[in-house]
């Protein structure tokens, strides 16, 4: 008996190249024009989409933002020159309220927020995932710095081979059903490798600077987007030491941040930092390095890719983009999950991602993770 195996195609697919549909989520930055060439150049029936998400915003010199009137203009430039589709989706209601709203409303509850994660959980991966599914597409390709690594028609994420550039942290909110259908070719490369690329494709971004800060967030001033939207939220408050003790006062409390030491307007003998942000009183604690140091972290809102639980001999977390890997525990409940941390991390504000990591012959393995909604440290514990 003759046993034929059918051979897949770059993407995964039985199918020609040239049957096989991919939607490219195009910013108009490097990564993705990059991407959109790569698949055009391998015959791919290739649809380029792009996101206006909000109304331009001026920054300075020397700053970049995605998804900005530039941007949109190079990526159908860019869909132009390699002769394919190219559709622009106006998204800006639905950002305004699944990511700026949930941004500003998270910095007025004391909050470090991470807007990039929703923004993928929501528009990009949510909204723009339905759209290629209408388009009958057999994929949703992206230029983010992620591995996928498929076994038995199920998709696993892992960490990127250019660490450095990785970006699995802000998507650990991917469904299963989302993952399956993505692919990330830049996730095995390094950024000059991309560059090089783009540079050989002669695509006319190919020297176009990386996006910097958030990208609805001019030059970084976060308090410039709160004022906009919630100017009454600017309300003088107490800061106090962690005995309690009014020190000092302040002039809103989304000017701090967990972990900040500049900029608390504060004169003493040690360095002191942001320890903690009592929102409903409007104060703000700080004391010594020292008590910033968390133990136990709970989780809201979970999203898991594997049954973290059964990797808790393994596990490693991520509770900010640029931080390390540490060795921590997890146990489930109703209403989402505690951490209990194996080695001392500090700094670890609400607002921000828990994501959690497994190490296997792969690499890195993305199993999940949960928004941070409370942390235990050595102020709070005592």
């Amino acid at each position: 008996m003759n046993i034929s195996v059918k051979k897949t195609n770059s993407l995964g697919f039985s199918k020609p190249i040239k049957d096989t549909k991919v939607v490219v989520a195009m910013s108009g930055g490097v990564d993705s024009s990059t991407v959109a060439g790569l698949m055009k150049s391998e015959g791919y029936s290739v649809v380029g989409v792009t996101l206006k998400l909000y109304d331009d915003v001026k920054s300075t010199k020397g700053n970049r933002q995605c998804c900005a009137g530039q941007d949109i203009l190079d990526a159908k430039r860019v869909a132009q020159q390699l002769n394919i589709e190219h559709k622009i989706l106006y998204y800006q209601k639905k950002f305004k309220k699944d990511v700026i709203d949930s941004f500003v409303d998270s910095y007025v509850a004391g909050e470090t927020p991470i807007p990039c994660v929703q923004c993928n959980q929501t528009v990009k991966f949510r909204d723009l995932y339905s759209y290629a599914k209408e388009l009958k597409a057999d994929a949703l390709v992206t230029g983010h710095y992620v591995s996928r690594i498929q076994t038995n028609g199920k998709a696993d994420m892992y960490r990127a081979a250019d660490i450095k550039r990785d970006q699995s942290y802000f998507l650990f909110s991917t469904t299963q059903k989302q993952l399956n259908f993505l692919r990330f070719p830049l996730g095995n490369i390094e950024k000059k490798e991309t560059r090089n690329m783009a540079f050989k494709l002669n695509l006319n971004v190919a020297n176009k600077p990386d996006s910097q800060d958030i990208c609805f967030v001019p030059n970084g001033d976060y308090a410039s987007v709160i004022k906009k939207y919630r100017p009454q939220s600017f309300k003088e408050g107490d800061i106090l030491n962690t005995s309690g003790k009014v020190i000092g006062k302040h002039e809103g409390i989304i000017n701090y941040t967990i972990g900040q030491r500049k900029g608390i307007g504060i004169s003493y003998k040690e360095p002191l930092y942001v320890i903690d942000i009592n929102a409903l009183e409007n104060k703000v604690i700080v004391g010594k390095k020292e008590a910033l140091t968390i133990k136990k972290i709970f989780l809201k809102n979970i999203n898991l890719l594997s049954d973290v639980e059964k990797y808790n001999d393994n596990l490693l977390i991520k509770v900010r983009s640029t931080g390390r890997l540490i060795k921590a525990k997890v146990n489930l409940n109703k209403i989402g999950a505690e951490v209990n941390l194996m080695e001392d991390e500090i700094g670890v504000s609400p607002g921000q991602a828990c994501v959690f990591y497994s190490k296997d012959k792969f690499g890195d393995k993305v199993l999940g993770g949960g928004w941070i909604t409370k942390t235990v440290n050595k102020y709070l514990s005592t």
